[in-house]
């Protein structure tokens, strides 16, 4: 496979010095009525005017002489090329590249909706102009063909596989890298170089969202609830163990195991608890 290399050009200056001394000798020759003399100063100020070219910063012209690649010019300046080539212009700078929305399954077929952004540069015009046709539309395709495949090869979260060690939503690193990778092996035969590829859109489709939503908060409520009951019975455990080591008072089981559901209901209710005044003893 073929790859990029360097065309040797020639300052434009010294030829727009010629052209101008061509242009006295075409006025020279008009004066003195030699008709071959200018007809010969036309054509070559002509031809010396075709080769003329700018070539701006992060800017390239690769070049064609009858259909046969010759290389490509990637210093910046003015510049004089042979009249008869073909020259065309490619960016260098990094553009980028912000996909659609579009909706795809996760690993465990639940339809997300995802978004990338990409970063990109021609790295090399010889493969960027000839391996592939119109390259920017070949990163487009290339590029979203690639989120697509990642989005399946994970799921979104870990609720109903909790054996994924890496998901969209909370492994974004390990996802981005990954992307970035598939990214740059689609994209090296148009010489394209892949700056950054991450994740920027993420979200459950619309259909599944409300139903997604819901499980999530089930799942945190069942989890702080968890933590509650957790904290409460170390606070009665401690409770317990402070009156029986202190001695204030005597109980048997029965009194601890009423002391033990009191508590846990005063601790563990969603509403402020309502003291009652027991005016008689413990046992009445």
């Amino acid at each position: 496979m073929k790859t990029e290399k360097t065309f040797k050009t020639f300052s434009g200056y010294y030829f727009l010095i010629l052209q101008l001394a061509l242009v006295s000798i075409l006025i020279a020759g008009i004066a003195n009525n030699s008709v071959l003399i200018s007809l010969i100063s036309v054509l070559l100020i002509a031809l010396i005017g075709i080769g003329f070219s700018v070539i701006n910063p992060n800017q390239a012209l690769v070049i064609i002489l009858f259909g046969a690649y010759k290389g490509s010019v990637r210093n910046n300046g003015f510049f004089w090329l042979n009249p008869f080539v073909v020259k065309k212009k490619i960016s260098l700078r990094a553009r980028n590249f912000i996909s659609e929305t579009i909706k795809v399954n996760d690993k465990v077929g639940n339809p997300v909706m995802i978004a990338m952004v990409l970063v990109w540069k021609v790295a090399d015009t010889f493969k960027a102009t000839f391996e592939v046709e119109a390259y920017e539309k070949f990163v487009v395709v290339q590029s979203e063909s690639a989120l697509r495949r990642l989005a399946g090869l994970y799921p979104y979260d870990n609720y109903e596989d909790e054996t994924a060690t890496i998901t969209l939503r909370t492994s974004s690193d390990e996802v981005n890298l990954k992307l970035e990778g598939e990214i740059k092996e689609r994209l090296a035969i148009a010489g394209i170089e892949v700056i950054e590829a991450r994740i920027n859109h993420l979200a459950y489709a619309s259909e599944i969202a409300g139903t997604m939503l819901r499980r999530q908060q089930a799942s945190a409520i069942v989890a702080a609830r968890f933590k509650i009951v957790e904290g409460a019975v170390g606070m009665v455990e401690l409770a317990l163990e402070s009156l029986s080591k202190k001695k204030i008072v005597d109980l048997d089981d029965d009194k601890k195991a009423s002391m033990v559901s009191n508590l846990m209901v005063v601790l563990c209710s969603e509403e402020s608890a309502k003291p009652v005044v027991n005016a008689g003893t413990l046992y009445s």
